[in-house]
């Protein structure tokens, strides 16, 4: 298998580049920028880690996957859905080992996009993909509950049972102004977005970045008793971050893989389904590998810089596309916005209380679940629910790791069961002379199927000289179909008869003459058709009368 060729979009969108485009791709990326600040840091907070590592990610990975990238119009950064495997890893491993993590997440990202591994992601099921999307919200809005009330304590467990228990105790400890500042948050960008629809003007200002003003301003003038980035981070640096290497600790390597795998994993999902969901809206495709290659060099980068885990932001993304943007320099501009943003206004985040970017982050939460879909389940199958639903409640219950595996285990066996109920051997449909039996097969022939044929056609109660199996309706065989093929052709010898095959394509036609199986038939018992099969037949019971 050849290797992906590295091409990003970036260079094809430069030729014929105008002027008017960059004027769009600026206003695009500067609007996309600006929503992107109070998000990053959000994110960072609630993975365990600085503000200022949330807007070093979106700075440095999001020029990353912008420049280097499959798609024309996708933003990377930080996003909501890592936060769970993030706070994981940073409460059993520490910040040193994330890190690590996340670095070696975007070797195996690379090495996705380099060995074409882009267009398996869309094997994933979308009940699995729904499942574990809306479990991640539960899990992201649960996160945020002891900001969003200013609970006491210390850090929370990442573990779903004790963690529940730990708020439980911690109720008492709640914090009114914390809690009503909270609220008033998401009733001011709940506020800002109704007046966006009736004055279109006031949309260019996003909803998120109007309450983390207005919040912080309700903050600051009524001298509220809550957590500020001040008290907790001592703001955010104002420059450039120190570089540190990103290296494990060889005795947690082990243990690290496996996070490193589900950070790889959800990070190619979320990117793909991203540039998906935009492409019909810009006129383009995106190059899934080529996407890869980039998240990976962006997950590879971010953590020499203190950044965490990046991928494509759905939310950024569509913000981008309906400001103008249409090309990889929104991207890069959207970058370059927030880096300008910590070096001349860093020192302002001192102010900015922990409670309203908790309240930013539960109306992610919120947001990025397809709620609806729990609704719709009753039009559904019964495999497509449980799928769904197991999906959904590993994920809230254990960890992202544990759902989709038994997601996509539940989907597969769902899978192979339907597809061994469409498979049927069914008698033809005409008069046939004594000692001959014929069966038309559909769907089929592997090991999923082979029990149900056996039951079928047990040659051992079958009273026959010849028996055609017509495999025109068969799409293909795999090696236990063929098994089951020469196992048959065995039994049948022994008792003296006969076994004709006919209406082979091409997939069962070239298994059987790799096995060896078709030479063991003869090619006259290789019939083109059921006529010819027939014809066959009785030349065979013709022979031995």
């Amino acid at each position: 298998m050849s290797l992906h060729r590295f091409h990003p979009k970036l260079q094809d969108a430069i030729k014929g580049y105008t002027r008017h485009r960059f004027a769009r791709d600026l206003s695009a990326g500067f609007t996309v920028g600006v929503l992107a600040l109070p998000l990053a840091m959000a994110f960072a907070i609630a993975s365990g880690v600085s503000p200022s590592a949330g807007i070093w990610t979106a700075i440095i990975a999001g020029f990353i996957i912008s420049a280097f990238g499959g798609s024309l119009v996708q933003i990377g950064g930080p996003t909501g859905a890592f936060i769970p495997i993030l706070y994981g890893i940073v409460a059993a491993h520490g910040v040193s080992n994330m890190l690590a993590a996340t670095f070696m997440a975007g070797l195996l990202l690379v090495v996705m996009g380099l060995t074409r591994m882009g267009n398996l992601i869309r094997f994933i099921p979308i009940s699995v993909v729904i499942g574990f999307t809306n479990g991640i919200g539960v899990v992201l809005a649960l996160s945020q509950v002891k900001d969003f009330f200013g609970l006491g304590g210390g850090a929370l467990p990442a573990e779903f049972f004790a963690r529940m228990r730990v708020l439980v105790e911690l109720a008492p400890t709640v914090n009114p102004y914390a809690a009503a500042l909270a609220l008033a948050t998401v009733a001011l960008k709940a506020g800002w977005e109704m007046l966006a629809r009736r004055y279109p003007r006031a949309g260019a200002v996003p909803a998120l970045l109007m309450a983390l003003l207005l919040g912080t301003a309700l903050g600051v003038v009524l001298e509220l008793p809550v957590e500020t980035i001040g008290s907790r981070f001592n703001g955010i640096p104002q420059g450039l971050p120190a570089i540190s290497f990103p290296l494990p600790d060889l005795s947690r390597l082990g243990s690290l893989l496996a996070p490193a795998i589900t950070i790889a994993l959800l990070g190619a999902i979320e990117s793909l389904l991203s540039a998906r969901v935009v492409d019909s809206q810009v006129g383009d495709r995106h190059d899934p590998n080529q996407e890869l290659m980039a998240q990976g060099l962006a997950n590879i980068a971010s953590p020499f810089f203190g950044g965490i885990a990046a991928t494509g932001a759905i939310a950024r993304t569509s913000t981008n596309v309906r400001a103008g943007g249409r090309t990889p320099v929104a991207g890069i501009v959207h970058a370059l916005t927030l880096l300008i943003i910590v070096l001349v206004a860093a020192p302002l985040a001192v102010w900015v209380p922990i409670p309203v970017l908790a309240a930013i982050v539960v109306v992610t939460a919120v947001r990025m679940g397809e709620w609806h879909e729990f609704a719709r389940l009753r039009h559904f199958s019964w495999n497509y629910r449980i799928t769904l639903l197991a999906t959904f409640l590993l994920t809230v219950l254990f960890d992202l790791t544990v759902a989709v595996e038994i997601g996509m285990l539940l989907a597969s066996l769902f899978f192979i069961y339907r597809m061994q109920d469409l498979t049927v051997a069914e008698p033809l449909g005409v008069q046939l002379r004594p000692g001959l039996l014929a069966f038309d097969l559909r769907g089929s022939l592997f090991f999923g199927a082979v029990a149900k044929l056996d039951a079928q056609l047990d040659p051992a109660r079958l009273d026959v000289e010849v028996l055609i199996l017509n495999l025109r309706e068969i799409l293909n065989i795999d090696t236990s179909g063929v098994d089951w093929l020469e196992g048959l052709q065995e039994v049948l010898e022994k008792k003296g008869a006969t076994l004709v095959l006919c209406g082979l394509g091409k997939q069962p036609r070239s298994i059987l003459q790799r096995s060896g199986l078709a030479a063991q038939l003869g090619v006259h018992n290789l019939c083109v058709d059921i006529e010819a099969a027939l014809l066959r037949a009785r030349e065979i019971q013709n022979e031995r009368e």
